[in-house]
């Protein structure tokens, strides 16, 4: 019966704290998957990094000179509204290459399946920057592969800032009659965030494995992971790729939390068994989600996960005390009942409980008593600690269990005091 009437106060609770963080939960069973997942997938920009990367180098690759580069560059982030493809202006800008601000020609946009972008010139001349695998597969597509030595070079620059956790951008031109080139590589570099191998390390102690989705190459994700403290992560990830991963992780009998606001986030949103959407993000991803975050803001997924641990913590422990109250109370009152009629059960009637109807009475009351005491644990939780299952196990055990114990026997023998005032008992 404590428990019972515990549960929904509980419930309530939980998604009152997530109403209170500017996240609407659609459902009851989103709250409490939170507090089991053991998979928490974040995408790398805006959570792990700023997401405020920009351009600090062209490099040349092959004969293509450096104005060249620079131009191609600049004219294919004409129509880029990120700040990755405004910072590219401006570092043109700042090397002395102007192509104003309207695109002279049809704009390719950039898409998760092609990793590129870029623009179609009057005259047959196209020009693309991108994923250095998704440029050289466009070049293959064209017939205008580079030559072994521009590419062993091209490959030397991409590792290279790679490794140093930036992410490069390869630019490359077909003209009209087919011929085409690697002109060279654009530098952009981000930054991650202060705190977050901390968190991700208190995420390892629960159990949790964090995982990174980036759409930069392997190099450069291997880098980013390693330094913001991320147990593994996705490189090049497409839609259909986190769409498997997530899959595959659930097929391994592992609860899965992922955040997302595009059109192409909402399979793996729905697939997700807690699919946060982004209160900016289409309808489609927010229609998929079971939570939606108002703030738009990827990084409180973590938070997120420890409401969720914390109402999981709060109905343990509650369970826990339940259990040792009900197997207390019976120990505590079952002497005093039937003493009258085995009069050795008196020995085992520590407490001296007056009569059979005082000891009923008594445990009633304690028992209004305890449901209505708990209900402001209830709603408050039980503090939150990150630690793995068996340490909060030990702790809930330790605590409500012994206090469960002990509770209602010096609840029920101050009642019993009281009830020996009344006349009859």
């Amino acid at each position: 019966t404590t428990i019972g009437a515990l549960l929904s106060a509980i419930g309530i609770a939980g998604m009152d704290r997530l109403v209170q963080r500017n996240v609407l939960a659609i459902s009851g069973r989103a709250v409490e998957a939170a507090g089991d997942v053991t998979t928490l997938l974040l995408d790398k920009t805006g959570t792990i990094t700023y997401g405020n990367r920009r351009a600090t180098d062209f490099v040349r690759v092959g004969d293509a000179g450096m104005q060249e580069l620079v131009e191609a560059a600049a004219l294919s982030s004409l129509a880029d509204p990120t700040p990755e493809g405004s910072s590219v202006l401006e570092l043109a800008r700042e090397r002395g290459v102007d192509v104003g601000t309207a695109p002279r020609g049809e704009v390719v946009p950039f898409t998760a399946q092609s990793r590129m972008s870029g623009l179609d010139l009057p005259g047959g001349v196209r020009l693309r920057k991108g994923a250095g695998s998704a440029i050289l597969a466009w070049l293959e597509s064209e017939g205008a592969l580079p030559s072994a030595t521009d590419r062993a070079t091209l490959e030397e620059h991409v590792e290279r800032m790679s490794s140093s956790g930036g992410t490069p951008l390869v630019v490359a031109r077909v003209a009209g009659t087919g011929d085409g080139a690697v002109l060279g590589v654009i530098h952009l570099k981000d930054v991650v965030k202060e705190g977050l191998s901390a968190r991700f390390a208190e995420l390892r102690a629960m159990g949790i494995r964090t995982v990174m989705v980036t759409g930069d190459n392997p190099l450069t994700a291997a880098a980013i992971a390693k330094e913001a403290g991320v147990d593994d992560f996705l490189a090049e990830a497409t839609p259909e790729q986190k769409l498997e991963y997530i899959r595959a992780e659930q097929e391994g009998g592992r609860l899965v939390a992922m955040t997302g606001d595009g059109t192409n986030d909402a399979p793996a949103l729905a697939q997700a068994d807690v699919g946060v959407a982004m209160n900016t993000g289409t309808s489609a991803a927010k229609e998929a989600g079971n939570m939606v975050d108002l703030d738009s803001d990827p990084t409180k997924l973590i938070d997120i996960v420890a409401i969720g641990k914390q109402l999981l913590i709060t109905r343990g422990a509650l369970t826990t005390f339940s259990i040792a109250n009900d197997i207390a109370k019976y120990f505590a009152i079952i002497p005093a009942i039937f003493m009258g009629v085995f009069p050795g059960l008196s020995a085992l009637n520590v407490m001296g409980l007056s009569s059979p109807a005082s000891a009923v009475l008594s445990a009633v009351i304690f028992n209004a008593i305890v449901i209505i005491a708990l209900v402001p644990l209830a709603l408050r939780g039980v503090a939150y600690r990150p630690m793995i299952a068996s340490k909060i196990l030990g702790r809930n055990l330790a605590v409500y269990g012994i206090g469960g114990i002990v509770t209602p026997f010096v609840g029920i023998w101050l009642i019993d005091l009281l009830i020996r005032l009344i006349p009859g008992f």
